[in-house]
């Protein structure tokens, strides 16, 4: 917010703290998905079915331009989950396989990857790494002339729910069902495939870690099935998380952002509740439920800006607009 006029800024700062907002909606589909999404500039993509959809935000920030600016196919099946790198695309299928799309172009690339569908894909520094329903964690390079060469194949004894690689490019951490394996977070050497450490010691049988993500090379934020975000430091410990939020619904946290700050926003399972947490506190500051009854759902995904923060549910994707509530 930078080139923001300081009166804007502390007007959309205190609209946070307040949870004074305007709710929208910027997209609507008429089957049930399970959509995953990624901002970039001002550009918004968004998985529908067994597509990957760019579109263009306008000036104000809570619209889209209706017509998209891309569209990405070449999965059988539904995208579960799509990250964003080095002007790629990186997907992963139902069908098992991963996909790489160039954005600024029409090189589109997909290959089996897994026996099963493919729940989680992540890519930094030219490497990308997978995460399957059939126990495997994989590493691959996105060279162009390697892609589909598997670098190492991890049996991880549980299916794999969520991945992220470190900042240092060293390691990278697994979120996995809590089924076969004590501890659902687990992180691996990059360049061995092998085990380095487990993070936590009394997750009870089926705390399935459904979004994990990276702070700094030393700190994490976890989410899942059990209702609590963690934020782990490994430098602290890595027996013990250093401190832990409780969806107070006791409702399965599927996805979770942050600013790097002290602001937190999950999304819950039921009645599509978007939660916004300071974690200097243990309660939670706001709760804007977007569905109702007949039409609950999880919020599959969400990300914000410094004005607005998107969700999207089974058959919409909604807009808290901070700026003009």
């Amino acid at each position: 917010m930078a080139n923001v006029p300081v009166k804007e800024r502390v007007k959309v700062s205190q609209n946070w703290r307040l949870g004074r907002c305007r709710e929208g909606i910027l997209l609507k589909w008429r089957c049930s998905q399970m959509p995953w999404m990624q901002l970039e500039g001002d550009s918004l993509y968004i998985s529908q079915a067994n597509f990957i959809l760019a579109y263009q935000f306008r000036p104000d920030g809570a619209s889209l331009n209706r017509r998209p600016l891309g569209v990405f196919a070449g999965h059988d099946e539904d995208v579960c989950h799509f990250v964003l790198a080095n002007s790629h695309i990186i997907s992963a299928g139902g069908d098992g396989k991963i996909g790489v799309h160039k954005i600024h172009s029409t090189f589109t690339v997909k290959y089996s990857a897994h026996e099963q569908e493919v729940n989680c894909v992540d890519c930094r520094g030219g490497i990308i790494v997978s995460g399957s329903r059939d126990r495997t964690a994989k590493v691959w390079p996105l060279a162009s002339g390697r892609l589909g060469q598997c670098l190492h194949t991890i049996q991880t004894e549980d299916r794999v729910w969520s991945i992220a690689i470190s900042p240092l490019l060293s390691s990278f951490v697994t979120g996995t069902a809590c089924c076969g394996h004590f501890s659902p977070l687990r992180i691996w050497d990059l360049n061995s495939g092998q085990l380095m450490m487990h993070l936590g010691s009394d997750f009870p049988p089926g705390a399935g870690v459904l979004d994990v993500m990276y702070e700094s090379p030393s700190t994490l934020l976890s989410c899942g099935y059990d209702t609590y975000v963690r934020y782990w430091d490994l430098r602290a410990s890595v027996r013990k998380c250093v401190m832990e939020w409780e969806e107070p619904h006791d409702s399965t946290l599927y996805c979770l952002q942050t600013d790097g700050n002290h602001l937190l926003a999950t999304g819950s399972s039921y009645y599509g509740v978007v939660r916004l947490w300071d974690r200097r506190q243990r309660a939670c500051l706001h709760a804007f439920p977007l569905t109702s009854t007949p039409l609950s759902s999880p919020v599959y995904c969400l990300r914000f800006t410094t004005k607005h923060l998107y969700a999207a549910l089974s058959y919409n994707l909604h807009v808290l607009d901070f700026q003009n509530p």
